[in-house]
């Protein structure tokens, strides 16, 4: 009886210890917090593409106190038709510039890069509309109709933003990693919107 009271109160604390640490989760609870936490992915997940009437549509109003409608169109028209000239592009134009209504509107076919080393370059033709609408004090931007060109010298894949970056085609169904493909062209569409809405924003505060 003795050496069984001993043998008990040896393993109490072991099991104690082991309810509290995550080294003892089960394989995939571990997988799954592993997973979770300081996830790369996280700004690429279920809802950073957003559907609107069955169109990825990405929206923003960014605000530019004490600036009127027209020194904002002023900002903005610049800006979009410099971009038509940039060295990542391929056949981009400005198509609407209405100085009256104070809107903009750019179509614009672009290289992403996925990957690019001495001995390949993986890239798409990316194209999409950025349309600008300039009130006092604000603008309210949008970046839609994107369309992919993929491996046009091999076997060209034209793809379409709603069938190919939405969160059911490139996010994993526990939400927390992108597919390899599809993911790829998500995360880079996001990268682009965010670098353009953030440079407008710079170039209206």
């Amino acid at each position: 009886m003795k050496k069984l009271f001993i043998t008990l109160i040896a393993f109490l604390p072991l099991t104690m210890w082991a309810q509290d640490n995550t080294w003892e989760l089960p394989e995939m609870e571990q997988e799954e917090a592993a997973e979770t936490k300081d996830n790369p992915n996280q700004k690429y997940l279920k809802g950073a593409v957003p559907l609107i009437d069955g169109k990825v549509v990405f929206n923003t109003t960014i605000e530019a106190p004490g600036k009127t409608a027209a020194e904002i169109y002023d900002i903005l028209h610049k800006y979009m038709l410099k971009m038509t000239t940039e060295k990542n592009q391929i056949h981009s134009e400005l198509v609407i510039a209405d100085a009256n209504t104070h809107e903009l509107g750019g179509s614009y076919e672009e290289w992403l890069v996925f990957k690019r080393n001495a001995i390949s370059l993986d890239r798409t033709r990316f194209s999409y509309v950025l349309e600008a609408k300039c009130e006092d004090g604000k603008a309210h931007l949008s970046l839609n109709r994107i369309r992919y060109l993929y491996e046009e010298n091999r076997n060209p894949q034209h793809l379409k933003a709603e069938t190919w970056i939405t969160d059911n085609e490139a996010v994993n169904k526990k939400n927390t990693k992108l597919y390899p493909i599809t993911g790829k062209f998500r995360r880079k569409t996001i990268d682009r919107k965010d670098f353009l809405f953030n440079k407008i924003e710079t170039l209206l505060k």
